[in-house]
């Protein structure tokens, strides 16, 4: 059965191509920085994912070892079974089973804990990076929440005051801006996918598809703003880069 896959090469790649157009239309914009700072963040997806996927060894061979311990530990108990029914009484022998089961019982609450420890030491450290690509699509809407449809560079707003941001972007300049933007927020959420596409785990993935439903949710903000845009300034379309 054919397994589909994220390449995280292309992903990375398309983030350093997204850079360098945003450069092109922007050059030392404060958008340009955040999409390198966005290529950086997929660079680092790429090899924490591997990570992620690879076994935490001194975890298992701790289980592992703590096993044979307790297993040595109980043929080792100084418990007298071989003795005959008359010598023991009915509660010596529910003493001696009590102990071996408290034995069982902790054996296997120690290997259980050992066993979800990997999940859960694996698990921080992704929603630890997962947190950065959170971060970055508010970061993203921030740079977009200026930008309007009513302020566009020599179209005077009657309603504008001293203090309402400057209207330094022509028609076309702010579609492209704002296509930029959703882009953005786009491979944002694929770098996201990234660190659960070789770790099942269920809050993980919870994380992953809340930046999903973020960025999807902030993408079509923008578009609303970008058919407005297009509604009065055909020029804008996005559909040229």
């Amino acid at each position: 059965m054919l397994r589909l896959e994220l390449d995280a090469d292309a992903i990375e790649a398309t983030c350093a191509n997204l850079s360098e157009r945003i450069n092109d239309r922007f050059p030392g914009s404060s958008l340009h920085t955040q999409s390198i700072r966005l290529t950086e963040l997929a660079d680092r997806a790429a090899q924490r994912s591997i990570e992620v996927a690879e076994p935490i060894r001194w975890v298992r061979v701790s289980y592992v070892i703590l096993g044979i311990v307790v297993f040595v530990g109980l043929l080792l108990a100084p418990v007298d079974l071989s003795a005959s029914s008359d010598d023991r009484d009915v509660i010596e022998w529910a003493q001696v089973f009590e102990a071996i089961a408290n034995d069982i019982i902790l054996l296997g609450a120690g290997i259980a804990f050992l066993v979800t420890a990997e999940a859960r030491l694996k698990r921080r450290k992704v929603l630890r990076e997962l947190h950065q690509l959170r971060s970055f699509a508010h970061v993203i809407d921030m740079h977009q929440l200026t930008k309007t449809p009513q302020r566009i560079k020599g179209e005077g707003s009657a309603w504008a005051t001293k203090s309402s941001p400057e209207a330094d972007l022509t028609a076309y300049e702010l579609g492209r801006y704002l296509d930029y933007c959703s882009e953005l927020l786009s491979l944002d959420s694929k770098v996201a996918a990234l660190y659960v596409q070789h770790f099942d785990d269920g809050p993980t993935l919870v994380a992953v598809t809340e930046i999903e439903q973020l960025t999807t949710g902030l993408s079509r903000k923008i578009w609303q703003k970008l058919m407005i845009v297009m509604s009065t300034h055909p020029e804008a379309s996005p559909l040229s880069d």
